[in-house]
């Protein structure tokens, strides 16, 4: 199982000093985050794609690809990338090219968006988001799958004869993990695909959670991908720690009163009560985490969300000697021994190589028109086979 930490960058206000940090400062905060991530032994770092205020994280490829050259082990990965309002040819060539750099550590969460204004700002229409996301990623599947794609569409310009570049690594694509809080669609999309299905279960009560996993268990299933349980799932998480849950509570309730995200609303016991909110100590953390896997199943990968709601940097580093040293031991061992041997690992770009047969080079030669990108005389889209390198 995988454990990590995600970001939705936000930059807020710390309701105890009164300082909102700039957007350099908290772009080098996330980036310490990271490092900090791998070296105290956790697996996963994701980023968020937001194109307005109070987010800074306009290009998680940019900041992905800059942590690729400073890790060595850690999982990259996106906490949102919107398949609705980018354009699935550059998603494709995009993170083909960023698992290049980071070795294949990289997989990626797509998400419709949930703020308004940003579908038209992209040329599109909220309305259209579910729709969006089915053709786009339908889109983006061939795109990785296939060399050469001839595509017609009702939402972007026809494509003929085109081939993404580069091509995934090994021949394989990134790993795709499709997210969403309350849209059945979205489960449905990941178990047809056979695709990861992550719940994002910060703000919503356990029963909701369960319906949502066991709905896209049910139809991975039903799309002959493997039983019910053996469906690749994945859970966000709230945590806040200290030594003793009294100093938890008392130092995270002014964040948690004045949160854009759920300020001003139920008081910090009853949201804990009522979401996977913990706030407590780290076996306080470590109880309600196993508690996920009685109405969940066994799953693959849990993040933790730990940077938001002005929490300084140095509060969130400690949070991360706490998860890595007295929390994440624990659960690893746990979840080990809990999970039947047909339950499959978190998926890694290593065992899907394996699993293909080898990796094989995935590069494309071919004798096009270097104007209009077109094959010299084959009219089908296919490239010659000897044109072909494998």
């Amino acid at each position: 199982m995988q454990f990590g930490v995600f970001s939705v960058s936000d930059l807020t206000t710390d309701p105890t000093t009164g300082r909102t940090p700039g957007e350099a400062e908290r772009i080098k905060a996330v980036l310490a985050i990271a490092r900090k991530v791998e070296e105290v032994g956790l697996d996963v770092f994701a980023l968020g794609e937001h194109h307005n205020p109070p987010f800074f994280s306009s290009s998680p490829t940019t900041t992905l690809g800059y942590l690729a050259a400073q890790t060595s082990r850690l999982q990259l990965s996106t906490a949102t990338t919107l398949i609705t309002t980018n354009d699935p040819v550059k998603i494709a060539e995009d993170y083909a090219m960023l698992q290049h750099l980071a070795d294949g550590r990289v997989d990626l969460m797509l998400g419709r968006g949930n703020t308004g204004p940003v579908y038209p700002w992209f040329g599109q229409d909220i309305r259209n988001g579910i729709k969006l996301a089915v053709e786009n990623y339908a889109l983006l599947r061939r795109l990785w799958d296939e060399d050469v794609v001839d595509w017609s569409g009702q939402f972007r310009t026809p494509l003929q004869s085109f081939t993404s570049t580069p091509r995934p690594l090994d021949g394989v694509a990134p790993f795709v993990w499709h997210g969403s809080i309350r849209s059945p669609e979205i489960a449905e999309q990941a178990a047809y695909y056979g695709d990861g299905f992550f719940h994002n279960h910060i703000f919503w009560p356990k029963e909701h959670t369960q319906r949502m996993v066991e709905f896209y268990r049910r139809r991975y299933e039903h799309y002959g991908h493997g039983s019910a349980d053996q469906a690749i799932v994945g859970l966000g998480g709230q945590v806040f720690l200290r030594k003793n849950s009294q100093d938890a509570v008392r130092e995270f309730r002014p964040y948690f009163d004045n949160a854009p995200v759920y300020g001003h609303g139920p008081s910090l016991e009853e949201f804990s009560r009522e979401t996977p909110l913990t706030v407590g100590s780290p076996q306080q953390v470590i109880e309600r985490t196993l508690g996920f896997r009685e109405y969940v199943g066994d799953y693959q990968r849990q993040l933790f969300l730990i940077d938001h709601a002005g929490l300084p940097l140095k509060t969130v580093l400690e949070q991360l000697d706490l998860l890595g040293e007295e929390v994440v031991p624990v659960l690893r061992r746990e979840f080990a021994a809990r999970k039947p041997a047909h339950v499959p690992d978190a998926p890694t770009h290593a065992a899907r190589v394996a699993a293909k047969g080898g990796a094989h080079d995935s590069t494309i030669h071919a004798p096009g028109d270097d104007v209009t990108g077109q094959v010299t005389g084959q009219v089908t889209g296919q490239v010659p086979e000897e044109a072909r390198v494998r």
